[in-house]
């Protein structure tokens, strides 16, 4: 058997690969904090996000006793036929739902979806597992209110990077409970996956401080619900992993579609040539590409009946 990375990579423009390759070697590779003093002076230095319009509509949601603020996005003048749960990225212990207004405003008026996305609370003020129990809240607060609030129940979540991560987490949270099948798909950008630094993925990023801001005060962080990696991944819905060539983080991807996969579900791997960790935030046309194979992936899932 024949096995290449080159197999596996997204089918683009090559004037778009090179773009790319011109745009990340022009430019330092990037590193998150690595001190609890580093996060406060980069948390104090990050710009204001840029407002949505018609802006988000701010609520504090409530489920299993947890409440979580989330904002909220609905198609202007349509009725929602899908509501998509949005977890932001930051290593889980930076930035905030308002980040992605912009884009979650665009993806409601695109597929004419309600957004929902959380604020859930940051590490290292709240550590593990403050996230996961918030982004639960708010999962849980959908599928017992989503018909009533938005008319529909077809559920999808998604998330970027630390947001991914807890997306993830999140469906098997629910599937133990009985309540994932009211999703349909998973859309999950550059997650990290093993926490624990016992695979060699999980290794490379061992020395992150995110690591230790997070989950550093858990003696095994195998737990599934820290390193989803390790858990029974069976009875998810279909998910969409989207990760770049050159992410430190894809091993730990394709390991987890591998894992996915083996335990019978749906999944589809897409990998961007020359392009590194958070690559779909960047302005290129790789990450315009992406944005738009991941929009057209989940109207895949609301229209499927």
């Amino acid at each position: 058997m024949r096995f290449s990375l080159d197999d596996l990579l997204a089918d683009l423009p090559a004037e778009q690969v090179e773009e790319a390759r011109a745009f990340y070697g022009s430019r330092a590779a990037g590193r998150g904090p690595s001190t609890p003093g580093e996060l406060q002076e980069v948390r104090a230095k990050r710009s204001t996000p840029l407002p949505a319009d018609p802006p988000a509509i701010e609520e504090t949601v409530e489920a299993g006793g947890v409440r979580v603020p989330v904002r909220i996005f609905t198609p202007a003048g349509k009725r929602a036929r899908g509501v998509y749960l949005d977890i932001h990225g930051g290593g889980f212990y930076m930035d905030s739902a308002a980040r992605g207004d912009v884009r979650n405003r665009e993806l409601a008026e695109a597929l004419h979806l309600a957004v929902v996305s959380v604020d859930y609370r940051l590490a290292p003020e709240h550590p593990w597992p403050a996230a996961p129990d918030d982004c639960e809240a708010a999962a849980r607060w959908l599928v017992e209110q989503a018909r009533d609030r938005f008319g529909t129940t077809r559920l999808m979540i998604g998330g970027s990077s630390a947001g991914a991560t807890l997306a993830l987490t999140t469906l098997l949270r629910l599937r133990d409970k009985g309540t994932v099948d009211r999703f349909v798909g998973s859309a999950l950008q550059f997650g990290t996956y093993d926490l624990s630094a016992r695979t060699p993925a999980g290794r490379r990023i061992a020395d992150e401080y995110f690591l230790q801001a997070y989950a550093g005060h858990v003696v095994d962080r195998t737990l599934p619900d820290i390193s989803p990696l390790y858990g029974d991944l069976r009875g998810l819905p279909p998910a969409l992993l989207v990760i770049g060539s050159a992410d430190v983080l894809l091993e730990d991807n394709l390991a987890m579609a591998g894992r996915l996969s083996a335990a019978g579900n749906d999944v589809e791997l897409r990998i961007y040539p020359e392009s590194p960790h958070g690559f779909t935030g960047h302005p290129t046309a790789v990450a315009r590409t992406a944005l738009s194979d991941i929009e057209s992936w989940l109207l895949d899932r609301i229209v499927q009946p």
